[in-house]
């Protein structure tokens, strides 16, 4: 059959994770696991025992309804409005979607046109980027700053440059991937101003927004001024829940958006599986206790491989699950440093397709699959890699 692709697959590039999985899974060793967005660190034991309650419930073996359980909606509807200020209902803002990376397509497909500019951080996790680029839109990049041995910072003046005529929406996410590079409060008082004044929509990825480290603090914007009526939360269960395999997110937007995310939602996937949802929902409910110690975890994995590759190019990460190594110091890109890493023992993947300015010329090391007693020597192991 001779078929030409379609065009709105033209840009998509892949993750990277996946082919660096299977070589890991195939080979038999004992592979530092460096290369997913995974983690060892398992979900809160209230939400394992629900889960496994509703897989014998009748009700639970369900599609009904097809905007989320009430409780569920509730619960997410609740959490957006204490980290954001703003008043929500689960009945009138909240719908639930099958992971946080599909209720992204959902709010991108009901909000944005063909051709329309989304403003995208850069590096930004590809997954993102090729969801702006299925719903029609073109990303546009705005770079963080990185110095080596440093944190990333939001270059602001470049915000301030990607508004065009064309740009109606910003897609941000705060710590980003896979950067771990935050926004203070003084940027995201710029994102809130330049929205306010071009009219833009805000689309929030929240899904890492409370993984947090040296004491900072947890800032949404939709509570700034003006921002309320057009901000739309994206959450999830999979990282700050560790509840990946669940696949449940929520989105939490101003009433006026809710039926054209509703009608996407029904005509794309409808909602996740029903045993998982009301486990997210005591997950969630719970996690203002639970979070703390697996914070100060990740924290200290963190901590322990940025000791690793001290005197080595890294963006220090505020947040988030992983870290940079910019490897084209040493006359390499991402993907050669990956294939060496292999040799090392140690699985990582390359940033080709992440960004523009950031992107092949970086390997990035998830620190959520592997404790601190594993991370200990992943120096020695890089400083081979590159031949030091």
């Amino acid at each position: 059959m001779s078929r030409s692709r379609p065009a709105r697959l033209r840009h998509i590039a892949g993750i990277g994770v996946d082919r660096m999985g299977s070589i890991a899974d195939a080979s038999g060793k004992d592979f530092l696991r460096l290369e997913n967005l995974d983690t060892d660190i398992p979900p809160d034991p209230a939400a394992i025992a629900r889960t496994v309650r509703a897989a014998g419930e009748d009700a639970d073996n369900s599609y009904l309804p097809f905007i989320g359980q009430p409780r569920l909606r509730e619960v997410a509807a609740r959490h957006v409005s204490a980290v954001s200020g703003v008043s929500y209902s689960g009945e009138r803002n909240c719908v639930i979607s099958a992971g946080g990376l599909s209720g992204i397509l959902n709010v991108l497909l009901a909000t944005i046109e063909v051709g329309d500019e989304v403003v995208v951080t850069d590096p930004t996790y590809a997954g993102l980027i090729n969801r702006v680029r299925l719903a029609g839109g073109v990303p546009r990049f705005v770079p963080f700053v990185f110095e080596p041995g440093g944190e990333w910072r939001l270059d602001r003046q470049a915000l301030r440059a990607s508004i065009g005529p064309k740009t109606t929406a910003m897609l941000l996410m705060s710590p980003s991937m896979p950067s771990g590079g935050c926004l203070d409060a003084g940027d995201w008082a710029l994102v809130a101003e330049l929205c306010v004044a071009h009219d833009l929509l805000l689309i929030v990825d929240t899904a890492m927004e409370r993984l947090l480290f040296d004491g900072r603090p947890v800032l949404h914007p939709a509570g700034l001024p003006g921002m309320a009526e057009r901000t739309i939360t994206v959450g999830s269960s999979a990282k700050e829940l560790r509840m990946i395999g669940w696949r449940v997110g929520w989105i939490v937007a101003p009433e006026a958006f809710m039926p054209d995310l509703v009608a996407v939602s029904l005509a794309n996937v409808v909602v996740p599986v029903g045993i998982g949802q009301d486990a997210v929902a005591t997950a969630l409910e719970n996690s203002a206790a639970t979070l703390t110690p697996y914070v100060d975890e990740l924290q200290a994995r963190r901590d322990c491989i940025l000791a690793e590759l001290r005197g080595l190019p890294v963006g220090i990460p505020g947040g988030g699950w992983s870290l940079l190594l910019r490897v084209s110091d040493f006359g390499l890109d991402g993907a050669a440093m990956s294939e060496r890493l292999l040799e090392q023992g140690v699985c990582a993947t390359a940033m080709t397709g992440w960004g523009e300015s950031h992107g092949a010329q970086y390997v990035r090391f998830v620190y959520a699959n592997e404790p601190v007693e594993r991370l200990r020597g992943l120096g020695t192991r890089v400083r081979a890699a590159l031949g030091l």
